[in-house]
């Protein structure tokens, strides 16, 4: 059975570890959908142009070359998970345009999380996945940490150096996420956080009129904190060749 798109509107905050202190907090519209199913209010479309938007091309492999759900499975298939039910916790696209700095593919066995892909896109186009589960596919909790190797460029404020560690909290009420970006004394704190609701058409007009642009709002703060940090005298780094892995 199909479930109905929820809409978070959720809030995102950074704070950046090191000698040069910045931190910054966002109102964020993500949506958590079923990607098998087509279902949503007149204003969501699925694979296909709409005022919101969520399309497969988008997620799952390359960016605009993405194979949604059918990646993800294949992905934790080839990790010994071939029975999970998938949710897709996304930015969605606005009029079509679309940028998410991270992506969450949510694993279920039944109403337990045991696994997440987390997509990673940068400013440069590159895209990195990070999975994340506990040995044998056991439940994940809100205290359990997680943690991968960092491998790919994101910002050009922060090495690649260090690792992530990730904690989900996944309720039926509410969704927290929490990145931190380790490396030793430098490094970001990262997390993402809202109420589950279903999605409606008044909400996501409502979205409109407080966060317009979707998510050209949010590639433009993007570059506006980064104007702010170099002003602040941090040092930019070139970006570096992209990981020739898609996923680890």
């Amino acid at each position: 059975m199909s479930q109905w798109p929820e809409h978070l509107r959720g809030k995102t905050t950074h704070a950046r570890r090191g000698g040069i202190a910045h931190a910054f907090t966002h109102s964020v519209d993500f949506v958590l959908i079923d990607p098998d199913s087509d279902a949503g209010p007149a204003l969501f479309a699925r694979n296909r142009r709409g005022l919101f938007s969520v399309q497969d091309r988008h997620h799952g492999g390359p960016p605009k070359h993405g194979r949604g759900a059918e990646w993800a499975r294949e992905v934790l298939a080839a990790r010994g998970l071939s029975d999970a039910r998938l949710l897709l916790l996304a930015q969605p696209a606005f009029l079509g345009r679309v940028f998410n700095p991270v992506s969450f593919w949510l694993a279920f066995r039944g109403d337990q999380l045991v696994a997440v892909i987390s997509e990673v896109t940068n400013t440069f186009g590159d895209r990195h996945s990070y999975v994340s589960h506990k040995p044998g596919f056991a439940p994940v909790g809100p205290s359990d940490v997680l943690q991968a190797e960092k491998v790919m460029h994101v910002s050009p404020f922060q090495e690649v150096a260090g690792g992530y560690r990730f904690q989900f909290r996944v309720t039926p009420e509410r969704i927290v996420i929490r990145i931190l970006h380790d490396n030793g004394p430098e490094g970001v704190v990262a997390t993402l956080s809202g109420n589950r609701q279903p999605m409606t058409t008044w909400g996501l007009l409502a979205a409109t009129l407080r966060r317009p642009l979707g998510t050209l709002r949010t590639w433009g703060l993007i570059h506006w904190h980064a104007l702010r940090l170099k002003l602040k005298g941090a040092r930019y780094r070139s970006r570096p060749q992209a990981p020739t892995e898609e996923v680890s």
